[in-house]
């Protein structure tokens, strides 16, 4: 008889550093996470933790992306928290009727907690190297998102500029101007929910394998990728055989300490396999979906409130609003055209 090997007691999952949130900010750092779907679809950002010097680009079909370092280095998979912050403050207050725009204007503390990073002196200069890095990585691109089409080079973010800072360096106040490509993803709703855990895992591959299990599997049964389209995809450097070991290993994590989020993953020769794990349904919708059901005609009454919006994308984006503030809803189609007035108004 042998011995089953014991789990490893170290996690592979970083700690939350933020246990005890201020009541009075959990309404900002708290915004349900949003990432935007060009760049989850996309290796816009590096997996390497060291300045990334390398002009990378990826071509799928007739569409291209082109991305170009600063002196700085690529903007990192980690440096993409600050976009996930922006993109999610920006989707909450869409849902709550506001205005938003592309310059906005926050406390960097708030960003620091919402998405689990130091909030240490360490943490502050952190922030300064992701901004430094956001702005200064160039994209060039013919993606379409938002019925645009783009064929110019264009930063993450167009401008960052602390406001206020303390005496021993600390930002308070941090100003961002959101690119206009990142900005059309907001505006046109090309979002998609992150799970709050994303902020928990501890290396870029994992973070990167996730972001694409959520924009190619979501809440299919099964998606698969060859595993040289999937290191493309990842913007790994790796050799095809190095690469297989890094994901063995995160398959391997996650068998013993089921830290990746929402999805499985398994490898078969030189294929991956992803699948929705089973509590990601069973905890994706607490309310009753009889409850949250549309009439037929519904929709189409929605597009003269919100025309030009994606109605399959506005109803999933109503049904997560409510269940995640809790609202009781008496009836739902008076409720999703009202949410849709809103979207409107603000369009126009």
């Amino acid at each position: 008889m042998t011995n089953a090997p014991l789990p490893s007691s170290r996690s592979p999952l970083l700690p939350d550093r933020h246990p005890q949130r201020d009541l009075f900010v959990c309404d900002i750092v708290d915004a349900v996470p949003k990432g935007d779907m060009a760049s989850m679809e996309n290796p816009v950002f590096t997996l390497s933790t060291k300045p990334d010097m390398r002009v990378r680009r990826f071509e799928r079909g007739e569409n291209w992306i082109e991305i170009n370092p600063s002196r700085h280095g690529l903007a990192t998979v980690h440096d993409r928290d600050v976009l996930i912050y922006c993109i999610s403050q920006c989707m909450a207050a869409l849902n709550d009727g506001r205005q938003v725009h592309r310059k906005m204007r926050f406390k960097a503390h708030d960003l620091l907690v919402a998405t689990n990073r130091q909030t240490s002196g360490r943490g502050y200069e952190l922030l300064k190297d992701a901004l430094r890095r956001l702005q200064g990585t160039q994209i060039e691109t013919n993606l379409r998102q938002g019925g645009k089409e783009y064929f110019k080079v264009f930063s993450l973010i167009d401008s960052a500029e602390i406001v206020k800072e303390t005496r021993d360096g600390r930002m308070l106040d941090v100003e961002i101007e959101l690119s206009e490509w990142v900005f059309d993803a907001i505006e046109n709703n090309n979002v998609l929910t992150l799970n709050r855990q994303y902020f928990m895992l501890r290396k870029p591959l994992e973070r990167r394998l996730y972001e694409i299990a959520r924009k190619h599997c979501g809440n299919s049964p099964l998606w698969k990728c060859g595993l040289d389209l999937l290191r493309q995809k990842c913007g790994s450097s790796s050799t095809l055989k190095e690469f297989r070991r890094l994901v063995g290993k995160i398959i391997e994590d996650d068998q013993e300490h089921d830290h990746m989020p929402d999805y499985a993953f398994t490898l078969e020769g030189d294929m991956m396999f992803v699948r929705p794990k089973k509590e990601t349904h069973q905890s994706a919708l607490p309310l009753p979906l009889s409850s949250l059901r549309l009439d037929s005609d519904t929709p189409e009454e929605a597009r003269r409130f919100a025309p030009g919006w994606d109605m399959r994308v506005l109803e999933d984006e109503w049904r997560s609003w409510v269940i995640e503030k809790g609202i009781a809803v008496k009836d739902p189609d008076k409720h999703f055209l009202a949410f849709c007035k809103k979207r409107g108004a603000y369009r126009r």
